[in-house]
């Protein structure tokens, strides 16, 4: 090997990603004035992009204040509802197939577009459906949509913000898609689910217009090779006053690097050396996803009513936890970290499912028949508050973090595919398992977030305060 003058593209890698952690730490003083810095560009597209998490989870709530009005008006069976419910998963999975391709190919920006327009047809469809088929329909494209955005949305909040920054501008995600459900639930409680289906094509507007008034994402840019454009768009985002050479070279080094590895796809993915990455990001979304979130979402107003309890009352009560909790995460996150709060949210998810559970045991033995509907309350709120604070964002920050530009289409299209897998098989079979055993439902979920507790102990690393090239580097090498 050194005889005839050559290495192997193995080491030479290895070698490479460790010069890149050594310069990164020996430049790290001379670049943090650039990357500290929030300007006007950096705060207006962030929240522009974001607001595809609140069509996220205006399409998750929906589905709950709409389930009386849409029976009655259009004589739907409970299998035909529990159909509709879960159909959006079922879009999110064909979304989640074309997310990583179709980001690579025309961009963060174009993928938006796509997904926007996905949307507002979708919700439209619902607004006028006449007949169950189109319905789902509306439904399906809505799923396509977000399943797209789901995927896109934090990679380019990763990939724009600075590193210092860049968890509280993420967690505005886990915000948006709380904030989504919340308004979904508390407009829905007051009016038809025709004009609340209305109402979701709004943030969709506001989407695809802002969109046209954002820079691209500098790190795509520099995947494909316009690195004059990376340099104006990173220039925006920075400030005009802004030094961003240290930055933009540190960013097309490292893309430049891994383009000159083979990009197959799913292939080139499942090499050893990313097999830590690929763990923890589809670990991460079987807790968030077989926890029970769209258990919880989906069917909150036919979960408190089982209980006994006002469902009007207490998902106004879950709207406000979760709005709450939202923006408590959004300054702890960057203070402690992503693992503690990782933690403190799957301990409080195993609680919280844990004390629901119980009140439905109790009140099958009738047991405490006037303290299990606070009791089951209670579970909720402390489960809804526990996502919030941590598992319902988190996940997807990280994921944008880990994996490395030459394998970063592939991977989220895998670890998005498997995370709406198990959203559809949550929202599906929910119904069936309540009707099964009100408890154990809620005893399943309980155990699996108490296995997420472990999971985050042991294998997620922290990454918090790092460069995105740094965290990639440090899981490959």
């Amino acid at each position: 090997m050194e005889e005839d003058g050559t290495r192997s593209p193995f080491l030479e890698e290895k070698v490479d990603h460790k010069n890149w952690e050594m310069n990164e730490h020996s430049s790290s003083s001379s670049s943090s004035s650039s990357s500290s810095s929030i300007t006007f560009t950096l705060v207006f597209s962030a929240l522009t992009i974001v607001c595809g998490f609140y069509i996220y989870g205006n399409a998750m709530g929906y589905s709950s204040p709409a389930e009386s009005g849409i029976l009655v008006e259009l004589r739907l069976s409970l299998a035909e509802y529990s159909l509709f419910g879960s159909i959006l998963t079922i879009g999110g999975l064909m979304g989640a197939l074309l997310c990583g391709k179709m980001a690579d190919l025309i961009g963060r920006k174009g993928a938006i577009w796509i997904s926007d327009a996905l949307c507002l047809i979708g919700w439209l469809a619902i607004t006028f459906s006449k007949v169950a088929w189109s319905l789902d329909l509306g439904r399906l494209l809505v799923g396509i949509g977000i399943g797209i955005l789901s995927y896109v949305i934090p990679i380019y909040v990763a990939e724009i913000t600075p590193k210092n920054f860049r968890g509280a501008f993420a967690l505005l995600i886990a915000l948006m898609m709380g904030s989504g459900i919340s308004v979904t639930f508390i407009i829905g409680s007051v009016c038809n689910w025709r004009i609340l289906a209305l109402l979701g094509t709004i943030p969709c507007l506001i989407q695809l217009l802002g969109a046209f008034f954002i820079p691209e994402s500098p790190r795509w840019l520099a995947k494909v090779g316009r690195e004059k454009e990376l340099k104006v768009a990173l220039q925006s985002l920075r400030g005009k006053n802004a030094d961003i050479s240290q930055e933009a070279a540190e960013i097309i080094d490292y893309t430049q690097n891994f383009n000159q590895t083979s990009e197959d796809g799913i292939k080139e993915l499942f090499q050893r050396k990313y097999a830590l990455a690929i763990i923890v990001g589809v670990g991460l979304m079987a807790v968030l996803q077989f926890g029970g979130l769209n258990g919880y979402s989906y069917y909150l107003s036919s979960i408190l009513e089982s209980a006994g309890f006002p469902s009007s009352v207490g998902s106004v009560a879950a709207s406000i936890v979760q709005i709450v909790m939202n923006i408590c995460s959004l300054f702890l996150i960057d203070k402690f970290g992503r693992r503690p709060l990782l933690l403190v949210s799957t301990s409080g998810c195993c609680l919280g499912s844990l004390v629901t559970g119980l009140s439905f045991l109790l009140q099958g033995y009738h047991l405490g028949k006037e303290i299990t509907p606070i009791l089951a309350l209670a579970g909720i709120l402390v489960f809804i508050g526990s996502v919030s604070i941590g598992l319902g964002g988190i996940p997807w920050i990280m994921v944008a973090e880990i994996f490395p530009v030459n394998v970063k289409g592939s991977a989220g299209s895998l670890v998005n595919l498997f995370s709406w897998s198990g959203s559809w098989i949550v929202a599906y079979t929910f119904n069936y398992l309540f009707e099964w055993s009100s408890a154990g439902v809620f005893l399943i979920y309980a155990i699996i977030a108490g296995l997420g507790v472990i999971f985050v102990a042991n294998l997620v690393p922290e990454t918090k305060g790092r460069a995105l090239e740094e965290i990639q580097a440090s899981l490959i090498a």
